[in-house]
């Protein structure tokens, strides 16, 4: 594994268990069992780090969630399975969820990492509209739009807040439901 990935890594795991003000090289260092001074050597500065994790924090993602944003066509009956499969797997994985959150507020703080984080999200954003738009959706942007938003805010709900965690089932009927409001049909058989 590269040093890169390491130190990013224990920088995932530190964001999620201490929060953004846990987050510092000397804990990176100590988390990753580095030497001191390595994460320093790899990121001089915080926003360095913080784009370092960003960016593996979304490599992980983009591999974890592969198969549910991975098809080259979509079909209607798969969309509702794919998109819980997806949450699903966001949800087991508390660590990368919590991290996320935090980078996402910090980034509305700094601009730098801003730009990096919207680039981020336009890597599982612009699929959902290109599935909505393959299903017939007459507003596709709007509808994954509301689509993520469902997702987003489930998953908070589940990990942050005082929501219980659907299993993979429930997401499904959700999603389902969902997607029959916005393409005004059931997208594929019910369970």
């Amino acid at each position: 594994m590269k040093r890169s990935d390491v130190v990013a890594d224990a920088a995932i795991t530190l964001l999620a268990e201490r929060g953004m003000r846990g987050l510092t090289h000397r804990a990176v260092d100590e988390a990753a069992g580095l030497p001191p001074g390595s994460t320093s050597n790899l990121a001089r500065t915080r926003a360095a780090l913080l784009e370092l994790t960003l960016a593996r924090l979304t490599e992980l993602e983009v591999r974890a969630l592969a198969g549910a944003y991975g098809a080259e066509s979509y079909e209607p009956a798969e969309l509702a399975a794919r998109m819980a499969d997806a949450l699903h797997i966001q949800l087991k994985d508390r660590r990368r969820t919590l991290a996320r959150y935090e980078l996402a507020l910090e980034a509305t703080r700094r601009p730098e990492l801003r730009t990096i984080y919207d680039q981020a999200g336009r890597r599982f954003r612009d699929p959902a509209v290109a599935m909505l738009a393959a299903l017939g959706s007459p507003e596709p942007v709007r509808h994954a739009r509301g689509l993520v938003a469902f997702g987003e805010g489930l998953m908070f709900d589940a990990i942050a807040g005082a929501g219980a965690v659907p299993d993979r089932d429930e997401l499904e009927t959700d999603l389902r439901e969902l997607l029959t409001g916005m393409l005004g049909r059931t997208p594929g058989p019910h369970p």
